[in-house]
């Protein structure tokens, strides 16, 4: 059995629900065959949403973790292909906290790639039948700094785990006023599925543009 850890997030920024967190406990209560999944729940907080992945790694001992968040106006399921050393706040955390160019781990490496076969994922997505991109920034909020600090927990602690970052549209209830893409909670869990199946059962990824211009 390979032992997955999937985290997601609080809601944040007014909104009463966070997709990450919808789509990671189904997929907790539904998990691909061979495979043991824990759902963890992160703040949406600076520094204590590292805290709190430390402590579920060190608690669950995982082969993969897969960290989930929510990006509001992506048209699609996005793996996220590198992570920055910086955090950069446009908005508040939800504990109030607006970090404006500091580092996420301060002398760490300007970025990490995903120890993930993003390509893979992604393909893996798309041939379930849902939306599906690779992503070339995580942003400079919590999710990014979440995905550093779990690179960086990889490079300097756990060199025989994998893992990476995945963003997932709006749930359909949160733009029920306006016009923005949204994906159903199951089939943002089914995506997490077949990106959990993609990233078991392959350790090198596809050679295929994913690239961008912009």
């Amino acid at each position: 059995m390979t032992r997955v850890l999937l985290t997601g997030f609080e809601p944040f920024a007014g909104s009463d629900v966070n997709p990450s967190w919808q789509a990671v406990s189904l997929v907790a209560a539904a998990p691909p065959p061979g495979t043991e999944v824990t759902a963890v729940q992160l703040a949406c907080v600076f520094g204590t949403a590292l805290e709190e992945l430390a402590a579920a790694v060190e608690e669950t001992d995982p082969d993969l973790v897969l960290c989930v968040g929510q990006a509001g106006g992506r048209p699609g399921v996005t793996v996220e292909r590198v992570a920055i050393n910086v955090d950069d706040a446009r908005i508040p955390d939800n504990a109030g906290r607006r970090p404006i160019d500091e580092p996420v781990v301060e002398g760490g490496p300007a970025a990490y790639f995903a120890s993930l076969p993003v390509k893979a994922c992604v393909a893996a997505v798309r041939e379930a039948g849902i939306p599906a991109a690779v992503s070339q920034t995580a942003g400079t909020f919590v999710c990014n700094h979440v995905f550093y600090g779990l690179a960086h927990l990889i490079a300097t602690e756990r060199p025989a785990l994998r893992g990476g970052f995945v963003h997932l549209p709006y749930a359909p209830e949160q733009v029920v006023d306006r016009a923005e893409p949204a994906l159903p909670a199951a089939m943002s869990a089914d995506a997490l599925r077949a990106i959990i199946g993609a990233a078991v059962h392959n350790r090198t990824d596809l050679r295929i543009a994913e690239g961008a211009t912009h």
